[in-house]
């Protein structure tokens, strides 16, 4: 499921085939059937990644503040101003690790993508959403029975959720966040990016987004070549 992730990653930025519709097709494919979310849902939300990396309420993946955690040194000491303490934030580093890596995808990804294929009557993608749950059920239950598919894919999806946040948030979370201060596209993405140690078992268990700051710049740009 996490190398799935990767690939429909690729075929989203459409850095695998030369025409645009081929990668589309793919990408709703690979996201759809092979892991059953939908193809719009995730282009909504990386888009505005991309757009305005860790600028707070225009990046989707920083918007946990402060619900959870305090992000970046401006919102902290905006939080403390206010004196809105929702959380013991000064020991967020310890309980980061209970939040946020193990539920993201099993607690609100899981329904989240369904309520939003609904909401926006993207009906071709529910359709490939659901060829994944069909598939799956007919796969494992004469296997393992219904309780026991029930388990498998919340073990799936928790396992996957460690790896995915893990690798989502350590070239991302460490560096500048901020309202958006509308500097220009360039330094927006460097100022929101770093990179990670490059080793073959890194460049496989990220899929290539240890190097963050080149997939920022060149997003088109196939994952192989991000080295270079």
């Amino acid at each position: 499921q996490a190398q799935a992730g990767w690939l429909q990653h690729d075929f989203g930025h459409l850095s695998v085939f030369s025409k645009s519709r081929w990668n589309h097709w793919m990408h709703k494919f690979v996201i759809g059937h092979l892991k059953g979310a939908p193809a719009s849902w995730w282009n909504h939300l990386h888009f505005q990644h991309h757009a305005k990396p860790n600028c707070f309420r225009k990046d989707p993946d920083v918007n946990m503040h402060p619900l959870f955690f305090a992000l970046g040194k401006t919102l902290s000491v905006e939080l403390g101003v206010q004196k809105k303490k929702f959380m013991p934030y000064n020991h967020q580093h310890k309980y980061f690790f209970i939040i946020g890596p193990p539920a993201l995808i099993p607690l609100y990804f899981q329904w989240y993508v369904f309520y939003f294929a609904v909401q926006r009557k993207q009906w071709a993608d529910l359709a490939w959403m659901l060829t994944f749950y069909i598939r799956f059920f007919l796969t494992y239950v004469p296997l393992l029975g219904l309780k026991g598919i029930l388990g498998l894919h919340l073990l799936v999806r928790f396992i996957e959720s460690n790896w995915f946040v893990w690798v989502t948030q350590m070239n991302h979370i460490p560096m500048h966040i901020d309202y958006d201060k509308n500097v220009d596209w360039f330094s927006t993405q460097l100022q929101a990016t770093c990179n990670v140690h490059q080793s073959f078992f890194n460049d496989w268990f990220s899929g290539h987004l240890n190097f963050q700051i080149e997939h920022h710049l060149f997003p088109t740009m196939p994952r192989h070549n991000y080295w270079k």
